[in-house]
């Protein structure tokens, strides 16, 4: 091979790569484009059975608000499901796969969420997943967190009726 063959060559393979560069940012973008068309859905599935399920566990829900955000120090905070009565805030954390991480991540929303919202300093902070996968929703429970999951075509708490959660 000539070095003139092998210069053509290499241009070739980088004009692949730029090729295949462009491909993969094409799916990357549909796929997170999917995957937060999904997380929406999953909200709109929680939000309209959030006052009944909570009511279930004898926690009154006055208003219930989806997407809530606040912005303080230069940092941030989004809330999928903020439910709110005059005793608690309910922070609902929806995904269409949620796992570990995500879960702990609520739980460091949890411990903010007071120093976002000083108007609710009152209030005892608890929270709730929905869209768990194996070992996710077990872990979350462990942490003192709801777990709402699909059963039939509503969703419910899924959590025993002894369960307490844990207030931040």
């Amino acid at each position: 091979m000539t070095q003139q063959e092998l210069e053509k060559a290499i241009q070739e393979v980088w004009a692949l790569f730029k090729e295949t560069d462009k491909k993969i940012a094409e799916v990357s973008k549909t796929v997170a484009a999917l995957t937060g068309k999904w997380g929406r859905f999953v909200e709109g599935l929680i939000a309209p059975g959030t006052i009944s399920m909570f009511k279930e566990r004898g926690i009154e829900v006055e208003k219930v608000y989806q997407r809530v955000r606040a912005h303080k120090d230069g940092k941030k905070i989004e809330i999928d499901i903020l439910a709110i009565n005059k005793e608690y805030a309910v922070l609902i954390e929806a995904k269409s796969t949620l796992g570990i991480e995500d879960v702990n991540e609520h739980i460091e929303r949890l411990k903010a969420f007071k120093r976002f919202f000083p108007e609710y300093s009152d209030r005892k902070v608890i929270g709730a997943v929905a869209g768990g996968e194996e070992g996710a929703d077990k872990f979350a429970y462990h942490q003192g967190l709801f777990v709402i999951g699909q059963t039939g075509e509503t969703v419910k708490i899924l959590n025993d009726k002894t369960f307490k959660p844990k207030i931040w």
